[in-house]
């Protein structure tokens, strides 16, 4: 199938230390959109940036790679988790950008203080020492697979052993796909400091958020708590899974996205 002339563009953002593979199962499940995923600087194939690599300048990015594309205003933001942050931040200063905002495994509660803040202090540990450690010790530690797989066990839910390996095979492939040391540090730094409730109130244009009832990163009391901060907002739990909706449950995702997009009249169906 290929793109629709009445089905408006979808612009994602990846996570972090992802790029544009992780999202490539929801892009397969909207066969009739115009799907844009750019990775993020300093991951996957894009150069880091020359200034530090946080939320605001990954929100500059953002608006950059619109205006850049020439994306009008009828543009859908898609961002999953990290990205929920990014694209959040973008949509809350520029909302004359985009039509609407899609979240999915949205960040809601600050990585420290949240249910998930016993891991989150542990990464921040395992981010810390990488720093400290010279640089090529650094980047083994930082690549180390025994790690990455322990990351990619935690944060799957699904049982069915196929799937598994196919998300731990994602994640070995593409989660150390990194320019630089730094990069990942300051971007888990930006990770673990910012949430989407820093620009929740701001939105104003309808926001969809795609949480997970099993996600180990935001509890759906937390989810729930995110959705009355934004003031047109719709919210869908996807039960069973956890913070990697994009890889367990990507053809639930595209359908509650399609329904949306519907439902408040940003396709018009012909």
């Amino acid at each position: 199938m290929t793109a629709r002339r009445d089905a408006p563009v979808i612009f994602m953002v990846h996570g972090f230390r992802g790029d544009h593979h992780g999202l490539l199962r929801i892009v397969e499940a909207l066969p009739a959109h115009r799907v844009i995923v750019p990775d993020l600087p300093g991951f996957g194939q894009s150069r880091a940036l020359k200034t530090m690599h946080d939320v605001g300048a990954y929100a500059r990015f953002v608006g950059f790679s619109l205006a850049a594309l020439q994306l009008g205003s009828g543009t859908v933001l898609l961002g999953h988790s990290f990205g929920s942050i990014i694209a959040s931040r973008f949509a809350a200063d520029n909302p004359e950008a985009v039509s609407s905002l899609i979240l999915i495994n949205p960040i809601s509660a600050p990585a420290l203080e949240g249910s998930s803040r016993i891991a989150s202090r542990l990464a921040e540990l395992y981010y810390r020492a990488s720093a400290a450690l010279p640089e090529q010790l650094g980047l083994a530690v930082l690549g180390n697979p025994l790690i990455v797989r322990g990351m990619s066990i935690f944060m799957a839910k699904t049982r069915d052993p196929e799937l598994r390996k196919y998300i731990h095979g994602q994640h070995h492939a593409y989660f150390s796909a990194f320019a630089a040391r730094d990069v990942v540090q300051q971007a888990f730094t930006a990770s673990i400091t910012g949430t989407v409730r820093d620009s929740a109130q701001q939105l104003s244009m309808p926001v969809l958020l795609i949480a997970a009832e099993l996600d180990d990163i935001g509890s759906v009391p937390e989810q729930r708590a995110l959705a009355a901060m934004i003031p047109d907002c719709t919210l869908r739990i996807i039960p069973g899974v956890g913070h990697l909706i994009h890889y367990e449950t990507p053809d639930t995702a595209a359908e509650l996205i399609i329904n949306f997009l519907k439902e408040r009249n940003l396709w018009t169906w012909n």
